[in-house]
């Protein structure tokens, strides 16, 4: 009781002392705004769902959650940002699969994509998809195929940069189908399409959001989507997989991380109101809208996945001698 009295008087003269008795920002979190770092210029793909996933956050926290666009070098700009930040739950980012990727392209990445970051939880996936001009002679992926093979080093296809998912799925596709094409760089997918639909260039495996959009325009023909399974938003797109090339599999994703050192239960609280976001019906619609899949899962899970990410793309890197610097 002399105890209790001395810690209240102490603590009423401010004298600066902290009773046990006193509110655990930890345990108490959160207790002010959050950042979401978005690696993205306004108005992408991954902008939209980054906006909507911290409406869905902000609602269930009970504090906004601030989308902040730090676009550039593949999302590398707004990695280095959240890894040099606190590891207290207000600074979070929303990586893609470039995050995994990123550290087999770039000589001197300066974060690490596993040690700088806790993982939180997987957020969605989405396909890519093969698209070729509306007068192309290809209308199957198994037309594109044998024409690789046919004439080796004469097909063309266009990506939003070098070692993008675009160029990526790509890559993916010319080993698997034993193939050799010439890959035409642009700036971005939007300037790119143009030269696909114009027919300068023979195809393309653009996001499904930037993608399925011109097919349903019919100023593009859609071949077949990138994952194993048929997409929600284009069902009608066979998989890759299935058009005759077996086992292709190639998902853009995108998920939930902090930087390093984030506190063990305010991690499992993010993953929970994480998992409450992704099963609400009017925030898959959104994801659905997009040409992406929720894809909730475990901190755990997401860090272990993102492990198997970093492995698979670097060994298709390595074969290919993919560099951006």
């Amino acid at each position: 009781m002399k105890k209790f009295f001395y810690c209240v008087v102490m603590s009423t003269l401010g004298f600066g002392f902290t009773s046990s008795f006193a509110a655990d920002p930890v345990s108490n979190y959160p207790t002010k705004p959050i950042r979401l770092i978005v690696g993205f210029s306004p108005g992408g793909a991954a902008d939209t769902v980054g906006r909507a996933l911290a409406e869905g956050l902000s609602t269930r926290l009970g504090q906004p959650v601030v989308v902040e666009n730090k676009a550039g070098a593949n999302g590398n700009i707004a990695a280095e940002f959240v890894a040099r930040a606190p590891g207290d739950g207000y600074v979070l980012y929303f990586p893609s699969i470039g995050h995994a990727v990123n550290v087999s392209l770039y000589k001197n990445l300066p974060y690490d994509p596993v040690k700088d970051f806790t993982a939180i939880g997987s957020v969605f996936s989405a396909p890519n998809i093969l698209v070729v001009p509306m007068n192309s002679p290809y209308k199957t992926v198994g037309e594109v195929i044998a024409a690789g093979r046919a004439n080796p080093g004469k097909l063309t296809f266009a990506s939003s940069g070098s070692g993008t998912s675009v160029h990526l799925s790509a890559v993916l596709f010319e080993k698997m189908a034993k193939i050799d094409m010439v890959h035409i760089p642009y700036k971005g997918t939007g300037s790119a399409m143009p030269d696909v639909i114009s027919g300068q260039v023979d195809m393309s495996f653009p996001n499904l959001p930037s993608g399925w959009p011109q097919v349903k325009a019919g100023n593009l023909r859609g071949l077949g989507v990138t994952t194993a399974k048929r997409s929600a938003a284009a069902p009608s797109v066979p998989t890759i997989a299935e058009s005759g090339l077996p086992g292709y599999d190639m998902a853009t994703w995108y998920g939930l991380v902090a930087p390093a050192n984030l506190p063990e239960n305010i991690r499992t609280r993010l993953n929970k109101e994480l998992q409450l976001v992704l099963a609400d019906p009017k925030f898959k619609d959104k994801l659905i809208a997009q040409g992406a899949d929720p894809m909730p899962g475990t901190a755990d899970q997401f860090a272990q996945f993102i492990k198997s990410e970093i492995e698979r793309w670097r060994k298709l890197i390595a074969q290919s001698n993919i560099t951006v610097d």
